[in-house]
């Protein structure tokens, strides 16, 4: 069932418009991206006002300043791709939670129309390469002689490799974003004020306010450049005369990475397999003070009993206690053939097993149940330090502690469902878990709360993500804190609040959707998106370009070349075919083939047609860069006529 919510001119007769098909939290950043940022006009496909993020999406539908056109079907089938205008689109979206959904709509639209740029969220990284590769030979082969079939690429992603990077960087201290290219790695670090240059820096990203200087990757930044705030891509000038009163965020050559294996692929002794197997399980339930006073009367009984057999009986000493445990567990013969004192005694060892063989065996099934639950839980050792605590093991929760375990940084989870999909993955790398509500009393303090570095709460709900944070910082009021929360506004609130609250602590709010959006956007424009830095609010966006078709780089040198707070030239390679075999890097799923670059061009050379540059734009730089069109001043462009 299909139904169209007053659309103001038919979708299927408008060309190059972008179609975003679902209805979550990425659906709705990813329509305002398109709309707001990039001023792309766009028709979103969703199962149901109501449900999901439906209100919110279908909000920006009333808007009258927005062209978002609405469109409700309650699955991608064909009938509903045409009536959306997938035969005239210039790139759809499948943002749906299912990889099924996704592949067929995405099959579905590549037979209807060769040419559309297809994203596709995809959590399965096997079956999502399996994919790109085949559609991008369906449109090769439905377009064997058009030049222009390149544009129809296919791009598989998946928010959370997107957005795992920044909330990792965020959280571990000293450690900023990162860029790998061709093998090499970059990433984002903060010179304090008057700092000496270092020979690894390749360029200024920004210059920090001081508001904002401990904290680039935090709150409340904006792209456009204050007075005194925080300005993003400065130029050489001011760069140089800033650098002594204000911090600078500048792009860092990392010389040396190491790659860490998970501990389960190590080479481990055969002692140290052991310890690492089992010498975090609770072992000291089974000398509990309940099992030690049964089995200590139990003890006591038997030695009683093997004294006076002893005394009254002939006989190694070995047979005086054999016997009284035979007669306590009621396993030997009966006496008759006996002396009258040994069959008085085999009579009160009976007595006596009768009395405490039922509380062994209850606190022998008490201590087993209780090692059965406590196993559950990896308890960290009470000397753990300088630690970061991650709360939640859902599919961002994973992907963190996958690659948080990659670092140096000691981690401590916390998750309350035994079924969580990141259960098994803590299990193997064997980190310190607790199954337990992190909000309940308590629980962060047998997470060793009040010596960690940092906190990383990934759970689904931003209440609780708040009271476990505020939590945290009564037991430790200079944790860094890095949470999840989907809304801005109550994102904003709560940071100031905390800032305010705890001056001498870093707090950070994160959104999923949104450090994913503008990789799925930039995608969508067809693209090539290496990597996203957020700067407090703002982002940076890591492209790369070929300088033929491009007025403000074709012709110029580099320094010519750089327009402030929009782009700058990083590196200059040579161009290279789309399709050919040189070698691949990918970064939050984005699939770049990459020739040679020079990270330390001299700013005089000139960039000539057959040049590819990798560029660090804002997304504004970004669109004006690929589109020769300054966005609208409130960053929305006119609803269309009907």
């Amino acid at each position: 069932m299909t139904s169209t919510l007053h659309l103001r001119s038919e979708p299927g007769h408008r060309s190059q418009h972008m179609i975003i098909c679902g209805d979550d939290g990425l659906s709705h950043r990813l329509a305002r991206e398109l709309d707001a940022v990039c001023g792309e006009a766009v028709t979103v496909v969703l199962p149901s006002r109501r449900d999901g993020h439906g209100g919110e999406i279908a909000a920006l539908h009333r808007d009258p300043r927005s062209p978002v056109e609405l469109l409700v079907s309650a699955r991608p089938d064909e009938q509903t791709l045409r009536q959306a205008g997938v035969e005239r689109a210039a790139a759809l979206a499948l943002t749906y939670g299912d990889d099924q959904v996704n592949t067929t709509a995405a099959l579905l639209a590549r037979s209807i129309n060769p040419r559309v740029r297809l994203v596709i969220r995809m959590f399965n990284r096997e079956r999502g390469r399996h994919l790109e590769l085949l559609l991008d030979r369906a449109a090769a082969a439905q377009s064997p002689y058009d030049d222009g079939f390149v544009d129809a690429s296919t791009t598989i992603l998946s928010d959370a490799d997107t957005a795992v990077p920044e909330l990792v960087a965020a959280v571990a201290v000293g450690h900023g974003p990162t860029l790998q290219v061709e093998g090499k790695v970059f990433r984002g670090v903060v010179r304090p004020a008057g700092a000496p240059p270092h020979a690894t820096d390749l360029a200024t990203l920004a210059v920090l306010s001081g508001t904002h200087m401990d904290d680039p990757l935090g709150e409340d930044s904006a792209e456009t450049p204050g007075a005194n705030g925080t300005q993003l891509l400065p130029d050489t000038a001011t760069a140089y005369h800033r650098q002594f009163t204000h911090g600078r965020l500048m792009l860092e050559e990392v010389t040396q990475h190491r790659t860490t294996e998970p501990p389960s692929r190590r080479r481990r002794d055969y002692r140290g397999w052991l310890r690492d197997r089992f010498g975090h399980l609770p072992w000291r339930v089974f000398v509990s003070r309940e099992v030690t006073a049964v089995f200590g009367v139990l003890g006591v009984a038997v030695v009683l009993l093997a004294t006076v057999t002893a005394l009254v009986e002939d006989g190694p000493l070995w047979k005086s206690v054999y016997l009284p445990l035979l007669d306590i567990f009621t396993m030997g013969d009966p006496a008759t053939e006996e002396s009258t004192a040994r069959q008085v005694l085999q009579l009160i060892a009976g007595f006596v097993g009768l009395a405490v063989l039922p509380l062994v065996v209850a606190a022998a099934m008490n201590a087993t149940l209780a090692f059965r639950a406590a196993s559950a839980n990896h308890v960290p050792d009470t000397a753990l330090h300088d630690h970061i605590v991650l709360v939640g093991l859902g599919k961002i929760g994973t992907r963190a502690l996958a690659q948080l375990c990659t670092t140096d940084h000691t981690v401590v989870v916390i998750e309350r469902n035994p079924q969580a999909r990141g259960i098994p993955l803590a299990r193997e790398l064997n980190v310190p878990l607790l199954l337990e509500d992190a909000a309940a009393p308590g629980v962060l303090d047998l997470a060793r709360i009040s010596t960690s570095r940092s906190l990383l709460v990934l759970t689904h709900d931003d209440g609780e993500n708040l009271d476990i944070v505020m939590a945290a910082r009564e037991s430790n009021p200079r944790v860094r804190a890095v949470m999840r929360l989907y809304d801005d506004d109550f994102a904003a609130t709560v940071s100031r609040t905390l800032r305010a609250g705890y001056p001498d602590a870093l707090t950070r709010s994160r959104s999923v959707s949104a450090l994913a959006a503008p990789s799925f956007a930039a995608a969508m424009m067809g693209r090539h998106v290496l990597g996203v830095m957020p700067v407090e609010r703002g982002s940076l966006l890591f492209t790369v370009v070929d300088v033929a078709g491009h007025p403000e780089l074709e012709g110029r040198s580099i320094h010519a070349a750089f327009k402030e707070h929009e782009w700058r030239v990083l590196a200059v390679g040579p161009t290279t075919s789309r399709h050919s075999a040189s070698s691949t890097d990918t970064l939050g799923g984005f699939r770049t083939d990459q020739p040679a670059f020079n990270w330390r061009p001299p700013h005089g050379r000139v960039l000539n047609h057959d040049d590819r540059v990798v560029l660090v734009t804002t997304r504004r730089g970004l669109d004006i860069l690929m589109t020769g069109v300054q966005p609208h001043p409130e960053g929305r462009r006119p609803r269309p006529a009907s």
